[in-house]
């Protein structure tokens, strides 16, 4: 192994993550903590998001902005933060000899953060979600749309930012309660991956977060099933292409099926050679691109698939799609290709041994939600994955009852594209597919 990993948990209750990858010559501090839009309701929706800005207008201990990121700067730093639907984390790449300045920043401005300046961060944050609507406020974010439609009435379903409505309501108290309640030991992890030490971190940590209040992990509320398929949500728009998604419901990363579903990710999507882009933009010349990806929470997952195309081919693209999901679901995977995308899986795998911002995700981001199994047992769980498996999942998974599908572009060729959802031909029909 090219790094070693190790998991302490202070006597507050706070966790700390430390990969040391000595042959490196950088590190990479980053903070997880378990709150997202998911741990909103209608009326504060956003304040994750909101409180994410906020804590970038300075701390007590920094209270000039431009000092505190001069700082990070200083030692090859650059602060960042990232919110979405189930947690956000705050991290910076620095010099491994300034560990030190990176932590002194971080654990100030998550524990004592002065939350000023709220009304022009409103301001910005309201510019932000103008790229999600168009002239006459409609949502035309596929993502944020094909959420809605897969958890309906779930705080799974709503926006990240907010809602132009909610955000503009939001108040001071608001976002203090958020802060109290979701910053606290039991919901956070502190990670540093890279040319860094165990023993340096954990007493750098415990000295910089000896502020941050004790508290439990936040909770979150199950997801509903999605209602049964096929599912077409189309929102009319005046572009060029139609953009459209396809989702199917899956499990989350731990479940037995999961490095199933990573191979076929592979088969679809992995390269021009893979087959979604060789049938449709090789091939056919369909479209200019089509993208397959896994996405998970702790609890489900979705497997989707993202193209745009001319109104009028909208329905051939899917309709492809559709044949290439039904021959995964039906016909045995050659041995070669099989193979092939077990060592690509592998080989990227190692990839990501020297990234100390992939170490981080995978380890720290990871520890909030379970703990993480180690680079090589997942390469040796989908080495384990046979072919008659894998077509068992991909009919499990791409059944017609378990597809969503979400299309925001032109009135014309919609008719035609409604048909092609309709009859989903070339997916298998399982009345018992998985819609978790």
């Amino acid at each position: 192994m090219s790094f070693a990993y190790h998991r302490d948990v202070l006597p507050n209750g706070l966790r700390v993550v430390t990969i040391e990858t000595p042959h490196l010559h950088t590190a990479l501090l980053a903070v997880y903590v378990r709150t997202g839009s998911r741990h909103e309701t209608a009326a504060n929706n956003g304040v994750s998001h909101f409180l994410e800005h906020l804590f970038f207008r300075g701390s007590e201990g920094w209270p000039d902005t431009l000092r505190m990121n001069s700082a990070v700067e200083e030692v090859g730093g650059n602060l960042n933060g990232v919110t979405t639907r189930d947690h956000g984390y705050y991290y910076t790449p620095l010099h491994p000899a300034h560990l030190d300045v990176g932590l002194a920043i971080l654990g100030d401005m998550l524990t004592r953060p002065k939350l000023t300046d709220m009304e022009v961060e409103r301001s910005i944050i309201l510019e932000e979600m103008l790229d999600e609507v168009d002239d006459k406020g409609r949502d035309i974010d596929i993502d944020n749309l094909s959420k809605r439609v897969l958890f309906p009435h779930h705080p799974l379903a709503f926006k990240i930012a907010g809602t132009r409505e909610s955000v503009s309501k939001l108040t001071h108290a608001q976002i203090r309660e958020h802060f109290a309640r979701h910053y606290v030991t039991g919901n956070m992890v502190v990670t540093a991956a890279g040319r860094v030490k165990r023993e340096e971190v954990l007493a750098l940590v415990e000295r910089h977060f000896e502020r941050l209040p004790e508290g439990p992990a936040s909770v979150d509320l199950p997801p509903p099933s999605t209602p049964a398929g096929p599912n077409l949500h189309v929102v009319t728009h005046d572009e060029a292409q139609t953009e459209f998604r396809l989702s199917f419901r899956t499990v989350p990363e731990h479940h037995e099926d999961w490095p199933a579903l990573q191979l076929l990710r592979r088969f679809l999507d992995d390269g021009l050679s893979s087959r979604l882009p060789f049938e449709i933009v090789e091939k056919r010349g369909l479209a200019y691109s089509v993208h397959a990806s896994l996405e998970a929470f702790h609890d489900t997952g979705i497997f989707e698939i993202e193209a745009a195309s001319a109104p009028d081919r909208a329905s051939l693209v899917v309709a492809e799609m559709f044949r290439v999901l039904g021959e995964l679901s039906t016909t045995l995977v050659g041995e070669e290709e099989l193979a092939r995308a077990k060592r690509r899986h592998r080989m990227l795998l190692e990839f990501a041994q020297d990234s100390p911002g992939e170490l981080a995700g995978w380890f720290g981001g990871t520890e909030l939600f379970r703990r993480p199994e180690s680079f090589g047992r997942r390469a040796d769980l989908v080495d384990e994955a046979t072919p008659a498996h894998v077509r068992e999942v991909a009919r499990r998974y791409f059944a017609r009852e378990n597809l969503t599908l979400v299309a925001v572009g032109q009135r014309r060729g919609i008719k035609a594209l409604e048909k092609v959802v309709d009859t989903a031909e070339g997916l298998p029909s399982s009345e018992g597919a998985r819609r978790r």
